[in-house]
């Protein structure tokens, strides 16, 4: 078998090795790499004995999912292993294919086997199908008609069913570097035959600096929209500069995919920031959000979860400002509002700290899930009626504001069946270094009343 950065070239139909030139598609199909010596990005998965470059070069394969974001080569990839190791290729997409689809490539796969050739089957963007579609390649990548690639953006774990993810491999894939991406665009530029060599333009720094810094590590995207600034360049000039580019992009939206890994990955490392007193961390993912195209309305509200779970009591002004801000984005919109929540998020972050009050509900509500449902005892209850007042409600209570210091030593207020639970343990820092000396005080008091 061939080394694995050989070039692959074949011009049998029905292989993922035909590469002929197209010109009517789009520079991104025509530029799909052949070997890996072009292939741009995942060094991480190609170094000599790592599992899936063994796999490849031994032609020892397996079922995989290949797992990361658009544009990072997965179908090419695919396509590149089934050339190498002389694979019959089936692609299908899980956004227009159907069960039929699924039948259609096993039938397929069978006879290829006759004919004793091996089949890979690719299923670009698997997570679409539901769970009796993804459950039905299960029984054929046990029997081995054919291997089986799926290609996902989401994670896995989450979207790929348990039995299809135990039987085939994850291989995580990586957003391109800059360094990948200008290898990309030098190699559509420079390529006479499938690239816009023919028309030997060229490109400024400035402008593929620019156009790196917009493709935010998509290969398929930066290849887009280079072509599309190559239509843009007058006949009489040779060179695509920045203007160009920033013409062609118009607004820059990073790649967010709203509910998607990217969207959870930046709250959480917004969140993680805030909680670690990064108020530059911070406003950082924050604003990253932001230019992803996030709802401002959504990162205030979990800005206010965080006012609670990770500042609580050690700092209450900071649920205060945090609903403020969600207050302001809701009436003044964007961009005004968004200063209102990096101001929220900046000061929680600077806060300090205590968790108390979020494990205190957490402990207290597995306590009430553990606990019969006990009755209120008498002393606690209201008692508006005589016949209430008759039955003892509210008899023996203790009511504080009569009390020295305006508190009833003592008194409890668990039910009667229950043993006094303590959840809340304010931390040593903030305003819960205060309550927690008042509780210690106030608890003396009771111990004391008691002998």
């Amino acid at each position: 078998m061939a080394d694995l950065f050989d070039s692959i070239s074949t011009n049998e139909p029905n292989k993922a090795s035909s590469f002929d030139v197209d010109l009517t598609q789009p520079l991104a199909a025509r530029m799909r790499p052949t070997n890996l010596e072009d292939y741009a990005g995942q060094s991480h998965l190609f170094e000599p004995g790592k599992p899936l470059y063994e796999a490849i070069n031994q032609g020892k394969l397996h079922s995989m999912l290949f797992w990361g974001p658009p544009g990072t080569g997965k179908t090419t990839l695919a396509r590149m292993i089934a050339a190498h190791c002389d694979c019959y290729f089936i692609a299908i997409s899980a956004v227009l294919g159907s069960v039929k689809d699924i039948r259609s490539a096993v039938e397929q796969a069978k006879q290829q086997k006759v004919l004793g050739k091996r089949t890979l089957l690719f299923v670009d963007e698997v997570h679409r199908f539901n769970k009796s579609q993804q459950d039905a390649f299960l029984p054929y990548v046990e029997d081995g008609t054919f291997i089986f690639i799926g290609a996902t953006t989401e994670n896995p774990s989450f979207e790929v069913n348990n039995a299809l993810l135990s039987r085939a491999r994850v291989y995580v894939l990586k957003s391109l570097t800059e360094e990948a991406l200008d290898k990309v665009i030098t190699r559509a530029l420079a390529d006479d035959v499938k690239g816009l060599g023919l028309r030997k333009l060229s490109i400024s720094d400035k402008a593929k600096k620019l156009l790196i810094n917009i493709a935010d590590g998509d290969a398929r995207r930066s290849l887009n929209l280079l072509e599309m600034a190559a239509d843009l360049v007058e006949s009489d000039n040779d060179q695509i500069d920045d203007s160009i580019i920033q013409a062609v992009v118009g607004e820059n939206l990073r790649r967010f995919d709203k509910g998607g890994e990217a969207f959870y990955d930046q709250i959480s490392a917004l969140h993680k920031s805030v909680r670690g007193s990064d108020p530059d961390g911070a406003l950082y993912w924050f604003c990253r959000m932001l230019d992803g195209g996030c709802d401002p309305l959504y990162i205030a509200r979990r800005v206010v979860r965080m006012a609670s779970e990770d500042i609580g009591n050690a700092d209450p002004r900071g649920l205060q400002l945090a609903i403020n801000a969600w207050d302001v984005q809701q009436r003044l919109g964007s961009p005004e509002g968004e200063l209102a929540v990096a101001q929220a998020v900046i000061y929680l972050a600077v806060a300090p700290k205590s968790n108390a009050v979020y494990k205190a509900f957490k402990q207290c509500m597995s306590a009430v899930k553990e606990h019969p449902s006990y009755e209120v005892p008498l002393h606690l209850r209201n008692a508006p009626t005589k016949l209430m007042k008759e039955l003892d409600y509210g008899a023996e209570y203790r009511y504080d504001h009569d009390e020295s210091n305006a508190f009833a030593a003592g008194q409890r207020y668990f039910p009667d069946e229950m043993q006094e639970l303590s959840f809340y343990q304010p931390v040593e820092r903030g305003m819960e270094k205060q309550i927690a000396e008042k509780m210690a005080r106030l608890k003396a008091l009771s111990v004391s009343s008691k002998k």
